[in-house]
């Protein structure tokens, strides 16, 4: 398993372009099933200077990099801060588990201040979003018939119930299956994947899974229609202020 204290993530901020809000870890990382061989998934905000946003060129608003450092694959992405908080406003859970994961490689008092507003952020529309995403790794779990994808559809799923059920956002599978509960199998799941990133789901009953992920979509449905969570997100205001104000502060 990668020891992220020991990829010097801090370098790779300070090596950026434009500052950046925050900088954390995302993927399988995050999510609490990552292998030996797990690539490191960074996620963040940067911010573009203002003559890039009102010249004529087009401002590179999202900026994409793969490399290897120390042996480790390094996977950063990064998003100017007017199309985050707009990514933020179109029921996108993944910006948010970006932006309120606890795997934090830098920080700023920006950074603190998204995090406070982002819950007005949150709908019962989100769990249209992870239905979705379950769906297309289940697909693609179909397919290969690998752990990775197998593993991504639950814990969206289990993601999207928690969420209709607190309102919190929680990404990490071994949490989840603790507080939502799920089938008896998925914690030795997660101990075989982490021998091999792109391992298979030997020893499972395919129609024993198929049922369970049935299930689960069935039951974020049902959370999602009884869910006290707004259909509508709020602090529109205060998150176009907060756009505005860091941009010209830069």
């Amino acid at each position: 398993m990668t020891d992220l204290s020991a990829v010097g993530l801090a370098d790779v901020v300070a090596e950026q372009p434009d500052p950046l809000l925050f900088a954390t870890v995302s993927g399988a990382h995050l999510y609490g099933f990552p292998s030996r061989d797990s690539d490191v998934d960074l996620r963040g905000v940067h911010l573009l200077p203002v003559a890039d946003l009102v010249g004529l060129d087009e401002p590179e608003e999202t900026r994409s990099r793969m490399w290897t450092r120390d042996g480790t694959e390094l996977d950063l992405v990064t998003h100017d801060l007017r199309k985050f908080v707009r990514l933020m406003l179109r029921r996108n859970g993944y910006v948010l588990e970006q932006l309120l994961s606890p795997l934090v490689v830098h920080t700023s008092p920006a950074h603190a201040e998204l995090v406070s507003l982002a819950p007005g952020a949150v709908t019962f529309h989100h769990a249209h979003h992870y239905r979705g995403f379950a769906g297309t790794q289940w697909r693609l779990f179909e397919r290969t018939g690998e752990l990775k994808p197998l593993l991504y559809t639950f814990r969206a799923l289990l993601t999207g119930v928690h969420l209709m059920r607190t309102g919190r956002i929680e990404a990490h599978l071994p949490t989840l299956i603790e507080e939502c509960g799920a089938p008896g199998y998925l914690p030795g799941l997660i101990a075989a994947k982490a021998d091999a990133e792109h391992g298979r789901a030997d020893g499972t009953d395919p129609a024993a899974v198929r049922a369970d992920v049935e299930a689960l979509h069935a039951l974020l449905e049902e959370e999602r229609e009884k869910s006290a969570l707004p259909g509508e997100p709020g602090g529109l205001g205060a998150l176009k202020d907060f756009a505005v104000r860091i941009r010209l502060e830069r």
